[in-house]
């Protein structure tokens, strides 16, 4: 099974083949220590081991952290959204029709919350100063594989415009990619993850907890994939990278999981 799914499992990517994949660089920090100390004890050295200490005139002071200034419940102007305007624009966006009849990646009601942006102001506002401030709340529907964007007037509460579009694949959400994940864990394909992440931990693969993912949207190429895969475009399909918590990363670069029909399949390698 293992040979069967093409794994490249176990191994740690190099950064050429991470940078193709898409993901994103680990930056190392290494800590000051205390090399170079002087622990000898002759002149100078207890000086030295109090200022490490914390201790001596040439101690630097204590760090003080200061408090985030509060935020307020209302922006202005092209300031980013606050907290509170995204929870209010999130509710207001759902509420009606689609709260009842859209259905979110894991079939449950309501549709899939993919982003809430500041919206741009409309072409005759550009320069008015007093501008509503709108937000464009993007949901993604798994019943009929919609992408909708509600445009919700920040002032007002209400919504101003509803668009719904078809073959339009925005990156995944977070929770997508795990829901993703739990599907191939679930599948016979997972095998190979599931085996590696044993050998790199000594654990069972279980839950998609328990490794960090990042994730893009795949999309058909005729004659490129298995024919499971044709619909992957209409349908929300994607690609994962995965990685044990703080180990490395499991290639499932070759891996499609299709959200729309809850299935994964492997890429063609010929």
């Amino acid at each position: 099974m293992r040979e069967k799914v093409h794994r490249h499992l176990g191994k740690v990517l190099t950064g050429a083949a991470l940078a193709a994949a898409g993901t994103a660089a680990m930056v190392a920090v290494t800590l000051p220590g205390t090399a170079g100390a002087d622990d000898s004890g002759g002149p100078g050295g207890g000086m030295r081991a109090a200022r490490q200490a914390g201790q001596g005139p040439d101690a630097a002071p204590p760090g003080v952290v200061e408090q985030a200034p509060a935020e307020g419940k209302q922006g202005t102007g092209r300031d980013p959204l606050t907290d509170d305007e995204i929870r209010r624009v999130e509710k207001l966006a759902v509420a009606g029709r689609l709260s009842a009849t859209a259905r979110d990646v894991e079939g449950d009601r309501g549709p899939q919350r993919l982003s809430v942006d500041l919206a741009e102001p409309e072409a005759a506002e550009a320069d008015d100063p007093r501008a509503p401030r709108r937000a464009d709340v993007t949901y993604y529907d798994y019943k009929n594989d919609t992408l909708v964007t509600r445009t919700v007037n920040l002032k007002t509460g209400k919504v101003e415009q509803t668009d719904a579009q078809r073959g339009v694949q925005p990156p995944p959400s977070r929770a997508e990619n795990a829901e993703a994940a739990r599907i191939l864990i679930a599948d016979p394909l997972g095998a190979g993850l599931k085996a590696d992440y044993k050998d790199a931990t000594g654990k069972e693969l279980t839950s998609p907890d328990q490794l960090q993912l990042s994730g893009g949207i795949y999309e058909a190429s005729p004659g490129a994939q298995p024919a499971v895969l044709d619909a992957c475009g209409e349908h929300r399909c994607v690609r994962l990278f995965s990685k044990v918590r703080n180990g490395p990363w499991i290639d499932t670069r070759d891996l499609v999981i299709d959200l729309s029909a809850r299935k994964a399949a492997a890429l063609d390698r010929s």
